[in-house]
């Protein structure tokens, strides 16, 4: 009986030992092991300041001349002699046609205004009432004429500076003369004027140029192109991060596209714009930011 009540005894060590493991387990608190808060997204922030900047406008215009006169006849006659030929500068009165006729007093063809001979009929041939005896344009002043689209014409009004660069190479400053104040139906753009001194007449009638139109002077920032986002609703603009590390967005007006960057408003004075990273965060995330 011995080795049984060895093995007995071995059991209930055991057993003992099982008993107070477990009544232990209920006792002992369990060891809570804290959630990690989760890491937060780094991105680059580069700070801007607003300064003021001038916008311009650029168009592609026109010159015109102030006028186009078809001078005619006011009697029948033959052409006994012309005052000048074609391309020449004439004055007001300038006698352009002689006709033989009976009518004396109406013998003369004379230019309404001074001006620039296009075109004259030659002596000899002979002119009915009302037939053209030359053609005259007047090119001083010239005019340069552009289309503003409609979206920009609030922008627009007269006496603003404008710079115009001719395909000539010639390059000349002036005002804004005329601002119209109904869009064009077929292309919805409102046409602008610029009239400019050309007494000797070197700015041709139909020559085309770029204008630049200056326009009110704004208080802006030049941010990186590759920045911007589209916010949830659809809105162009960009992110950047406040005081508290906490990401906002903003929607901006583009005034210009520059080779080295765009000026644009609707930002606060001075703001951390988030130049990299800015794909990753939504409005309202705080991040870590590394300043370049």
């Amino acid at each position: 009986m011995q080795p049984m009540n060895k093995n007995i005894r071995i059991a209930s060590y055991i057993l003992i030992v099982v008993i107070f493991w477990m009544l232990s387990a209920i006792f002992v608190e369990e060891e809570i092991i804290p959630e990690k808060e989760p890491s937060l997204f780094k991105v680059a922030v580069q700070q801007s300041e607003s300064q003021e900047y001038q916008p311009k406008i650029r168009l592609k215009s026109t010159t015109r001349s102030e006028a186009r006169v078809e001078v005619k006849a006011k009697t029948s006659g033959e052409v006994v002699s012309i005052g000048a030929r074609q391309g020449t500068n004439i004055k007001k009165d300038f006698v352009l046609c002689s006709l033989g006729v009976v009518e004396l007093n109406r013998t003369e063809v004379k230019a309404p205004f001074d001006g620039y001979i296009e075109n004259i009929v030659k002596p000899g041939n002979y002119l009915q009432k009302g037939q053209i005896c030359a053609t005259i344009i007047q090119l001083d002043p010239i005019i340069f004429i552009a289309e503003v689209p409609e979206f920009q014409i609030n922008k627009v009004r007269e006496n603003q500076k404008v710079k115009l660069d001719l395909i000539t190479g010639q390059t000349i400053e002036g005002k804004l003369s005329f601002v119209s104040k109904s869009a064009n139906n077929a292309t919805r753009t409102f046409l602008v004027e610029s009239e400019i001194p050309n007494e000797n007449g070197l700015i041709r009638d139909g020559i085309t140029s770029n204008m630049t139109i200056y326009i009110d002077k704004v208080i802006a920032h030049k941010i990186p192109s590759s920045i911007l986002v589209l916010s949830d609703e659809g809105k162009l603009g960009v992110r950047y991060v406040n005081n508290d590390n906490i990401v906002q967005f903003s929607e901006v007006i583009i005034f210009e596209d520059s080779n080295d960057g765009l000026w644009v408003a609707g930002l606060p004075t001075s703001v951390n714009l988030i130049v990299e990273g800015q794909g990753f965060v939504e409005e309202g995330q705080a991040v870590l930011i590394n300043t370049l």
